[in-house]
């Protein structure tokens, strides 16, 4: 017979079970709640922190003739800025007529100025000052670098009688040479990525080759040595097109070679190299140059016809009348200066004042700009290091 008497529970064991998952409850949103808690505070100090970004090197990177907000490295910081969300504080060591190495020095001027085209402080100087900058050297989170092309001598490459003397050149400074240096501040800043930055031809098929430009190239280019027959304008413009173009080439090669040299040393992949996109257009005085050429204005190429090319035409650069006077203040004529060492000062002192023809005006610093960012989006300073969403 079934017992269909009511069983009473037992209120006390069922209000500890309740007691219990109260307790647990309580402990899973706690733990819960921390842990997001802990996510969103670590993310909030990762986006606080700023980046620090160090910029070395030539004329390129420093942004020769160029205003601080047209600057290769300015749209970079902009860049890393609105794909991080985190701020960017750069130190700029760059300046223009920089050389790798002291053995390339032809003087030892030096100026305030990053401006005016001087071999000194050399790229490795830069560097051992921006380790004076920086208390701790693994706060640097990327390095921006470009190098070499003072140490061939821009007038030298010109001015090869061939090709080969330019591979020569440019084999001799800027293989070993950057190699040494790319190892230098991979090992100072160890957490560091390091860009490379490529050149470009400065002269090609598409650069008009007009009275204008010939008078450049009989002012600033030897190309023939002494004795040798005298060269036609054809010809002369002949030459600095090949020259250019091998540079552009052999130089592309030596670089991307030495931070393949460092990668393998490293065992994995720290410094990145940048090929810029340079076809013949954007050469100096083409029809869409990316380069700092003349001020060809109506007005100045009257002058320059009526004083019978006495009157020169300036630079188009944002920054000529604040070079000019520090060019004049470096290159000023010495006491008891003999008449050779006189016109050889007057002739540097007129190179100085031109020494942003041929560099990268605001189109060209942002195709830099651009060519950087396009290797920081695939890489991982871009999606871990960076923190970019």
């Amino acid at each position: 017979m079934l017992n269909n008497s009511f069983v009473r529970p037992n209120t006390s064991m069922i209000g500890a079970t309740r007691k219990n998952l109260g307790f647990l409850t309580v402990w899973l949103l706690l733990f819960a709640s921390s842990s997001v808690l802990g996510q969103s505070v670590q993310s909030q100090t990762q986006a606080d922190k700023p980046l620090h970004m160090l910029v070395l090197g030539d004329s390129i990177l420093w942004g020769q003739g160029l205003k601080p907000e047209h600057k290769t490295w300015y749209h970079v910081k902009l860049w890393l800025e609105k794909n991080t969300g985190r701020r960017v504080i750069e130190r700029v060591e760059a300046h223009s007529g920089a050389v790798i190495e002291r053995s390339s020095l032809t003087d030892n001027l030096i100026s305030s100025n990053p401006e005016v085209n001087v071999g000194l402080p050399t790229i490795n100087d830069e560097l051992d000052e921006a380790v004076r900058f920086y208390s701790d050297a693994s706060q640097v989170d990327l390095v921006l670098i470009s190098g070499c092309g003072n140490d061939v001598g821009v007038q030298n490459l010109l001015n090869a009688s061939n090709t080969g003397q330019v591979d020569e050149m440019t084999d001799a400074k800027c293989g070993k040479p950057v190699e040494n240096l790319l190892r230098r501040i991979a090992n100072v800043f160890p957490a560091a990525r390091i860009i490379v930055t490529g050149y470009y031809p400065f002269f090609s098929a598409e650069t008009r080759n007009d009275f204008v430009v010939k008078a450049l190239a009989r002012r600033f280019f030897k190309t023939q040595p002494d004795g040798a027959p005298k060269m036609s304008s054809k010809e002369v413009f002949e030459r600095l097109k090949v020259n250019s173009s091998q540079w552009h080439q052999t130089s592309n090669i030596k670089l991307s070679e030495s931070v393949q040299s460092i990668n393998a040393e490293l065992g994995r992949e720290r410094v990145m190299f940048v090929k810029v996109a340079f076809p013949a257009t954007y050469s100096f005085a083409a029809s869409k140059t990316h380069l700092w050429g003349f001020n060809r204005s109506p007005f100045r190429m009257t002058l320059l016809l009526l004083s019978f090319g006495k009157v020169l035409l300036p630079s188009n650069d944002e920054a000529r009348k604040q070079r000019t006077a520090s060019c004049n203040e470096v290159y000023k004529d010495q006491p008891n200066a003999t008449a050779e060492e006189k016109k050889e000062r007057k002739s540097l002192r007129l190179f100085c004042r031109y020494a942003a023809l041929g560099h990268p005006n605001t189109k060209g610093a942002l195709l830099y700009a651009d060519a950087i960012t396009e290797i920081l989006k695939s890489s991982f300073i871009a999606t871990a290091a960076l923190n970019t969403p």
